[in-house]
């Protein structure tokens, strides 16, 4: 995220868009649906670590069918999620690249396939912030890609807001260490171009990373989606779209065991299910991502953009932008009790 040019969209004049040489014209994507477990305590995120890693091993164990090329993992495997304080997540954060990347990276070489995780992060770029990235590592063990999270939907809790830091939250000195490519992200790789995303119910992101050239999207939840959403992005843009959601949670966690699990998922360019998950328990669910007939007849989406310019120009969002550059709140209450007052609508 050094790359400090404008946002890279239209290659050549037929709708066309940048991309890298493919390295195959036919790909699996594994969509692994699994355990998300809140540790009491941190010391517990070597045990998720070990299973996730164990999980990776057994997508690729013999009568599985077709080996994948990229795994796709959901939101938190490491960490896990709950009403954790700033402080108490900060305990659970990892650095990238950092001990627990490098045991990852391992086993994607050992495999050589792709595989894209979420995870809490912290960065010494930006200090006090808790960062919430999807990590994409590449077959030689290198990272390809930290996409961050765009933006949190208010709203979520009752008397509580999220506080991780999104790209929205701190957008001026984003855009001013990485550029404007940046905050719609799109990697260039030989599988595809492709964008990841832990923000649900924002179609303008997905349109706009479309336009950019993404064509497939990799999107992680934890406690559940809205099934509808995932699969629009797909139908709306004509990609490819994944969603690895969290299986059933053991019992000794503070929420009921199906709390938001299963519904990982393939959706096609048509918005058609590809693959999906069966039921709520661990899962491998895999499909065959067609890249190169795909690109060949594929384009950016087809906008009449100026009947909708005036509005988008008018138009002022609830919360402004960089909020979370003067003051990180300590906890769920806390965002809430920050945000209160600040909303622009009146």
């Amino acid at each position: 995220m050094t790359d400090t040019a404008k946002p890279a969209l239209v290659q050549d004049t037929d709708g066309g868009y940048p991309t890298v040489p493919l390295a195959k014209d036919v790909w699996t994507l594994g969509v692994v649906q699994s355990r998300v477990h809140p540790t009491p305590d941190p010391s517990g995120m070597k045990a998720n670590l070990d299973h996730m890693l164990h999980l990776v091993d057994n997508a690729f164990h013999i009568g599985f069918g077709f080996k994948p090329d990229l795994l796709l993992f959901h939101e938190f495997p490491i960490s896990g999620w709950d009403h954790w304080t700033k402080a108490e997540i900060e305990r659970r954060c990892i650095e990238i690249p950092g001990e627990e990347t490098e045991l990852i990276s391992a086993k994607a070489r050992q495999h050589g396939c792709h595989i894209a995780f979420g995870a809490y992060v912290r960065d010494p770029d930006w200090p006090g912030h808790v960062l919430s990235v999807t990590t994409l590592i590449g077959p030689d063990g290198e990272i390809v890609a930290k996409h961050w999270k765009a933006r949190n939907v208010k709203g979520l809790f009752q008397g509580q807001e999220l506080f991780t830091t999104t790209v929205y939250d701190v957008l001026d000195e984003y855009v001013e260490k990485y550029g404007e490519d940046a905050v719609v992200p799109v990697a260039r790789t030989p599988l595809g171009n492709i964008t990841m995303s832990s923000t649900q119910l924002e179609p303008e992101l997905f349109r706009a990373a479309a336009i950019k050239g993404a064509e497939i999207f990799l999107r992680t939840a934890t406690g559940s989606f809205t099934e509808i959403d995932v699969r629009s992005t797909a139908l709306h843009n004509r990609v490819y779209c994944a969603i690895a959601n969290n299986s059933v949670l053991s019992a000794e966690t503070n929420f009921f065991e199906d709390t938001g699990a299963g519904g990982s998922a393939i959706y096609g360019p048509d918005g058609g299910v590809v693959a999906a998950a069966d039921s709520k328990f661990e899962k491998l669910v895999t499909g065959q991502i067609p890249i190169a007939a795909f690109r060949a007849r594929h384009r950016q989406p087809d906008i009449h953009w100026d009947l909708y310019r005036p509005i988008f120009e008018c138009y002022r969002s609830r919360f402004e932008p960089g909020l979370y550059s003067p003051y990180q709140p300590e906890s769920l209450s806390d965002a809430a009790r920050y945000l209160e007052g600040r909303s622009r609508w009146r």
